[in-house]
């Protein structure tokens, strides 16, 4: 019997040792038939990931359709039991869907419709107000100071113009230049719709088949995985819907108390924007501060500004968010921002929709490998 446990291999030389240390390298390594379904399932793992990632603007429609169908599920089920056949309440669940994002741009087109023309006439003032402040402070501190802020009023006035015949043919300009985006978009716009009433007809088919691709010996542990998402899921959708419709409510209200005259657009863009973290709130912030100086030209708004928007970021932070949604899916400010870049970058725009939600989900897979890892072995020993 030899050093190296093999009775083929005698070594007799230098030489021939080496060679049966090389074949002993070479050897192939009994794997355990558990160790050989996990490498298995971690091979069908990076191949879906590798695919989906070749695919992922194929995907992104088929995505963005079953958060719409998940989001809907609920409300068909309902219609359902009410007699109502499934086509009709899916058709009705989107139509009503498609009405309240038609309703969210027609706010946003009525904010730009009403603010550009004053921000095109009141521009030169402000600059001018500006520049007299800048001349008076440099006085009062010894230094004479030249800024040219009334051309700049001019340019910016210019740029915001209001003609209708200068906007129509910049956006047929973009139209031509950029014809592959959009078509893309508007393929994207009717597709979606059509994809997530294909998945609402047959919804509860699609889980059942799903379910029984389960492996058998994992079906328990994975059935209560998946039910733990949908809870989390559900519950992170049915609150940050009413955090959204709440906060619309207060902007509204605390706008108009301050005298705005668009508080009504701004207050429900500003609240139904809090869907995307940081972003959604800053735009809102932005909108109401430009719509307070051209309305009053003084420091008003912006102290009446910084008092709506702080209590209500103060309410939305310390009692709507841990009250309606629940601290067992917070997510760290750091974490969502990651989410927002990473989604936004492999999805774009839809990714930033969809990164909270998918976080929510990231969470509970989370919770089940640390569970996991303190009771493996790596952990304990």
């Amino acid at each position: 019997m030899d050093v190296f446990g093999a009775p083929w291999c005698v070594p007799s030389t230098l030489a021939a040792t080496r060679r049966c240390r090389r074949r002993r390298a070479f050897l192939p390594v009994a794997l355990s038939e558990r160790t050989r379904n996990r490498l298995t399932w971690l091979c069908l793992l990076a191949a879906a990931l590798a695919l989906g990632w070749l695919l992922r603007s194929v995907l992104t429609p088929f995505l963005l359709a079953w958060v719409v169908a998940y989001a809907l599920q609920p409300v068909v089920e309902r219609l359902a039991g009410w007699r109502i056949p499934r086509l009709i309440g899916g058709t009705l669940a989107l139509v009503l869907l498609g009405i309240a994002l038609l309703a969210l741009g027609s706010l946003i087109v009525s904010v730009l419709s009403s603010t550009l023309p004053q921000l095109r006439q009141q521009v030169p003032l402000l600059m001018g107000k500006l520049d007299t402040w800048l001349q008076a402070s440099a006085a009062h501190l010894g230094l004479h100071l030249h800024v040219d802020l009334d051309t700049l009023g001019q340019l910016l006035s210019r740029s915001v113009s209001g003609d209708p015949e200068r906007w129509v043919l910049q956006l047929l300009s973009s139209a031509r230049s950029g014809g592959s985006t959009l078509l893309a978009v508007l393929t994207d716009v009717v597709l979606i719709p059509v994809l997530s009433l294909y998945l609402l007809l047959d919804w509860q088919a699609l889980v059942r088949r799903g379910f029984a691709l389960l492996p058998l010996a994992q079906r328990a542990r994975l059935g209560s995985l998946l039910d733990e998402c949908d809870a989390v899921l559900g519950r992170y959708l049915r609150g940050q819907l009413l955090v959204m419709l709440l906060l619309a409510a207060f902007y509204t209200v605390g706008l108009r108390l301050a005298g705005f005259q668009l508080a009504v657009p701004i207050g429900v863009f500003t609240g139904l924007a809090v869907v995307v973290p940081f972003l959604g709130f800053g735009v809102g912030l932005l909108l109401a501060l430009l719509a307070g100086a051209l309305q009053f030209q003084s420091l008003y708004a912006l102290w009446a500004v910084a008092a709506v928007y702080g209590i209500g970021q103060v309410l939305e932070s310390s009692y709507l968010t841990p009250k309606l949604l629940g601290s067992s899916i917070g997510l760290h400010p750091l974490f969502v921002i990651f989410l927002l870049l990473a989604f936004g970058n492999l999805f774009g725009f839809v990714g930033v929709l969809l990164a909270l939600p998918a976080g929510a989900l990231l969470l509970v897979v989370a919770r089940r490998l640390l569970h996991w890892y303190r009771g493996s072995p790596l952990y304990l020993q």
